[in-house]
């Protein structure tokens, strides 16, 4: 993405000042309270994908027992890379992930980061046209798409991806003030019915079972045995174990934490512990409404396991009618928006002079017909793995760079201080560690899951003794 922009996109949601301090440090007049960012986690965090990512681990034969200890794990591991990793960079230095890497990569190796940015958030917005659209599947009586399909199945599922699109795509170059308008008056209704969606999911689970829920002993042995009863996957899944889960929790932000994105939002914090903030949202997003959206599915099995098909359209309808629909309808959307807005700010840094908002439709309309192809959504735990593979070793470049290189006598920030549009050792750790991560789940049998923790000490690594060698031999030079 366009960090410079990306900078007033979340300054103006939280309230700071907008069109100030893309390239320069955030002065102490601008910087915000604890509050601001309570209220900026909780609302990103509680969104369209919590309806695809809950069914998903039912369809993976999770357990009570991991889902739940894996959840709350991952999503502590989350909140503490926030805290430890990303906060106190942001906080010290006040720069937009943007400028800092160019200060660190340079301008040309910053324009390829931003295409891949750009690239894979048309294809999660994509994931979430999907969400809104099986809504309409509801109204429309069009048939929709299987667990495991990969491309679209009716005529109807098409032109109502497209006409999703379009009206999501059309509200994401309107601006970001439209944008952020829609997400803070659908956020707190969305968060209430998505607990609606677990309480009767679970009250109707228990009615269908013959098992009285009277102690702590009893509802443990009541989601043990009819909420999330483990076992064999659904076909064409991934079994989902308790490190899968802990993992996927942890990493599903990773690019944000760990990669180092919200450098941009957390150098508006006044005190780097306010990074401990993002709880909220991991905690009510990643948990709470995660365990609902998934028991929705396992409500759906339980009454015909035959139905194995992950539609939160249909999901939702059934626990809370049309008010349920609606928040299908309206999560997508509030996901798909904000996300297709930044796309498009990633494609106009390449492009900078076509307007933004014709940029920004055009990557809506390209998300748009992703949309219509369900293999975004139904592989959506292996997508957002995938994305935080690709994101992650910037992530380690940023926190060697401030960390390590000036501890190793090296110079940090160099392609600023040598005048170059690309630094060798930058580009080489981010590439030669997403190349070394395919090879890892390709060649070496190991899950997309878990490749990303040992990718970022490669790309530390690498970053470090390529700096090393790059710098000497320039000084020899």
């Amino acid at each position: 993405m366009s960090e410079q922009q990306d900078a007033v996109v979340n300054a103006e949601a939280m309230g700071a000042p907008s069109s100030e301090y893309e390239r320069e440090k955030v002065p102490e007049s601008a910087l915000l309270g604890f509050k601001s960012f309570v209220g900026m986690y909780a609302g990103e965090h509680c969104a369209g994908t919590e309806l695809m990512i809950g069914p998903l681990f039912v369809a993976a034969g999770v357990s009570a027992f991991d889902v739940i200890v894996g959840l709350l794990l991952g999503n502590f591991l989350a909140v503490m890379s926030w805290l430890f990793l990303t906060a106190p960079i942001a906080t010290r230095l006040r720069l937009t992930l943007y400028y800092q890497l160019e200060k660190i990569c340079g301008r040309k190796l910053v324009v390829l980061y931003n295409l891949a940015n750009g690239v894979m958030f048309c294809f999660l917005a994509g994931a979430m046209v999907t969400v809104s659209a099986t809504a309409l599947g509801i109204w429309f009586s069009f048939p929709m798409p299987a667990l495991n399909d990969l491309l679209p199945n009716s005529v109807g599922w098409c032109v109502a991806s497209l006409l999703t699109g379009t009206i999501i795509a059309y509200v994401a170059a309107a601006g970001y003030k439209t944008v952020s308008r829609i997400g803070n008056l659908a956020a707190p209704w969305m968060v209430l019915v998505f607990i609606a969606f677990g309480v009767i999911a679970f009250r109707d689970i228990l009615d269908a079972s013959a098992i009285e829920v009277n102690s702590l002993s009893s509802l443990w042995h009541f989601a043990e045995t009819e909420l999330w009863r483990g076992g064999e996957p659904l076909p064409g899944q991934v079994k989902f174990q308790l490190w899968h889960v802990v993992f996927f929790a942890w990493f599903c932000n990773i690019a944000m934490n760990v990669g180092m994105a919200d450098l941009t939002v957390l150098r508006y914090a006044r005190k780097s512990w306010y990074a401990i903030a993002s709880g909220a949202g991991v905690y009510l997003g990643h948990f709470l409404a995660w365990l609902s959206a998934s028991l929705l599915f396992s409500l759906q099995l339980r009454l015909d396991p035959s139905n194995t098909a992950v539609l939160p359209g249909p999901l939702a309808y059934k626990a809370c009618g049309i008010a349920g629909l609606l928040c299908v309808i309206i999560a997508g959307w509030t996901t798909a928006n904000p996300t297709i807005y930044r796309a498009g700010l990633a494609f106009q840094a390449v492009i900078p002079r076509v307007s933004r908002f014709k940029v920004t439709f055009a990557t809506g309309m390209v998300a748009a017909v992703a949309g219509m192809f369900p293999a975004f959504a139904m592989k959506l735990l292996d997508f957002v793995a995938l994305y935080g593979m690709v994101l992650m070793p910037m992530g380690a470049v940023i926190f060697a760079d401030y960390y390590l290189l000036p501890r190793m006598g090296l110079q940090a920030f160099y392609a600023e201080a040598r005048g170059i549009a690309f630094n060798p050792a930058a580009g080489a750790a981010w590439i030669v560690t997403m190349l070394l991560c395919w090879c890892l789940v390709v060649f070496g049998g190991v899950q997309i899951y878990f490749v990303s923790l040992p990718g970022w000490f490669i790309a530390l690594a690498l970053y470090l003794i390529i700096s090393k060698l790059y710098q000497k031999a320039e000084v020899r030079a």
